[in-house]
């Protein structure tokens, strides 16, 4: 059996996805396929470096994070690219022209283990010498991007960091949502969030049979849907160097004094 992790992104309550989703890579590897789900990075990432996934979704920084324990499967293409950026969003009537507007404020984070919705917003702190905590009055972690659009537009939360993934598809089928809230800044393009393997597993059969599943799914009609419903062109190949600039990210916070 393959197990494919998946963390809370954008597709985490989409029943018909994950059906489509389990159906494509079963018939495109020849295996039984069990989509495995979890509320935070922290869990997928724990279930993949023990063994126990064949490979996950996950995200740029807890790639960096363990890289030399992770190596990449394959990296979705966005706009044609394997790049995204980070937003700061706040409520659509409020003045607010960058991250220096925000001090005070209660800021959502999506995940602590999360590039786009926690690690370029405190490494931007980072460059001026702060942390979320010294800067922001309080922080909560909504696990999940739709909710700290949400949390934002409801007033719940007075900024929020997201990936722009997300808040872009959630302005074409969500707009109601999206319209209530403005974006800020819009960070530098950083390697999407990669589908990765143990290192130790990389060549491995199982890991091949997904690896080819996701790279030939724009020329699947099944696959060309599921691509679809999730807004992408398809998979790539791309070297652990794209992930160099969020690696650097990481660093400048670990360099902060604790």
């Amino acid at each position: 059996m393959l197990k494919f992790g998946l963390t809370p992104v954008f597709l985490s309550n989409d029943l018909e996805l994950l059906s489509r989703l389990k159906y494509y890579l079963s018939r495109q590897t020849g295996r039984e396929v069990q989509l495995v789900q979890r509320r935070t990075y922290e869990e997928i990432t724990a279930l993949l470096l023990s063994g126990q996934l064949t490979a996950a979704w996950i995200c740029g920084y807890p790639l960096v994070q363990y890289r030399e324990k992770l190596a990449l499967v394959a990296v979705p293409l966005w706009r044609e690219q394997p790049l995204y950026s980070s937003y700061l969003i706040v409520p659509v009537g409020r003045e607010a022209a960058g991250i220096d507007n925000l001090r005070g404020d209660l800021h959502a984070f999506s995940d602590p283990n999360s590039n786009s919705g926690f690690l370029v917003t405190a490494a931007l702190l980072a460059e001026r010498g702060l942390k979320p905590e010294g800067f922001f009055r309080d922080t909560i972690f909504t696990y999940g991007h739709r909710n700290v659009v949400r949390a934002v537009a409801s007033g719940l939360a007075q900024s929020g960091s997201v990936d722009g993934y997300v808040w872009e598809v959630m302005a074409s089928l969500e707009p109601e949502l999206t319209t209530r809230t403005k974006v800020i800044r819009k960070s530098e393009l950083l390697g999407f969030p990669p589908v990765a393997c143990l290192a130790a597993q990389a060549n491995s059969m199982d890991v091949e049979l997904v690896r080819k599943a996701l790279l030939s799914m724009a020329d699947d009609p099944e696959g060309l849907a599921i691509l679809s419903l999730l807004k992408l062109d398809g998979f790539a190949e791309e070297p652990q160097s794209l992930y160099d600039p969020i690696a650097a990210k990481m660093q400048l916070i670990r360099n902060l004094s604790p």
